[in-house]
């Protein structure tokens, strides 16, 4: 029995480095809205334009993706689909899996679950802190995936990101430092920030955020699309149970009444 406990921990011990990659940067937070369809089809529109390419989201069919974000099926095949699948097929693509692990060194994985593998915060974060990088073989790296074997497919949209200095806010013990006169927050010079150079990109940073958070909230949506149905059933399910409960009480006072 050790012995095959072992061997268990051994054979996920590469897994568990892997998911754990990165972990010591900071992670952006963001707000997730599934109700948003506006959000959904516009990060949707993005995963076919420039995610497609490589990944595929295989456990996803177009039609049920047109259906719940209200794109018409003409829609849908006119401009998010660019091969020769039928509405109703999974979203997979025409790479093969040879011709990626020689191009990239490994097959680019399906995204279909990846919200729920790495949570949002981590495609957000992710997604934003590419920066060139010369010396990789694809000329980017990554801060929350150090080292990562993917190029830096957003890079029109987001411009040149580069890793330079500039004047950030002192934080000790998880807390912003703030001059006790003046109230100014108290910065520092450093030299490990990312910065994207001027007039390099299609969009503003405030505008990439969005497109990066629609982005996330499509992957979200993807790894999930029944969490608002489950959400409105529970919420049924539980005020079932509350209201049987007070039967079941009064049942069971009924039956103890005369028990001493």
């Amino acid at each position: 029995m050790k012995k095959h406990f072992a061997a268990l921990i051994i054979a996920l011990l590469p897994g568990l480095a892997f998911a754990a990659g990165g972990l010591e940067y900071p992670l952006d937070k963001v707000e997730i809205d599934l109700t948003d369809k506006a959000a959904m089809q516009d990060g949707a529109r993005t995963f076919a334009n420039y995610c497609m390419g490589c990944h595929s989201a295989k456990f996803q069919r177009y039609e049920r993706v047109a259906d719940d974000l209200g794109v018409p099926h003409e829609l849908m095949l006119d401009n998010l689909i660019f091969n020769d699948a039928k509405i109703g097929d999974h979203m997979k693509i025409g790479m093969q899996p040879d011709d990626a692990k020689a191009w990239f060194g490994a097959v680019p994985p399906d995204l279909t679950l990846v919200a729920r593998v790495r949570g949002t915060d981590w495609l957000y974060t992710y997604l934003r802190t590419f920066y060139d990088d010369p010396s990789r073989p694809l000329g980017a790296n990554n801060k929350v995936f150090p080292n990562v074997g993917m190029p830096n497919v957003l890079v029109g949209l987001q411009g040149k990101q580069v890793i330079g200095c500039k004047q950030v806010q002192v934080v000790e013990g998880d807390k912003k430092q703030f001059d006790p006169l003046t109230g100014t927050p108290i910065t520092h010079e450093a030299c490990d920030q990312l910065a994207v150079e001027p007039k390099t990109g299609a969009l503003s940073e405030e505008e990439f955020d969005t497109k990066i958070k629609n982005l996330v909230t499509f992957l979200a949506y993807s790894a999930n699309p029944v969490k608002l149905e489950s959400q409105r059933i529970g919420t049924y399910v539980l005020l079932y149970l509350a209201f049987f409960f007070v039967f079941a009480y009064l049942l069971k006072r009924e039956y103890w009444k005369d028990v001493h």
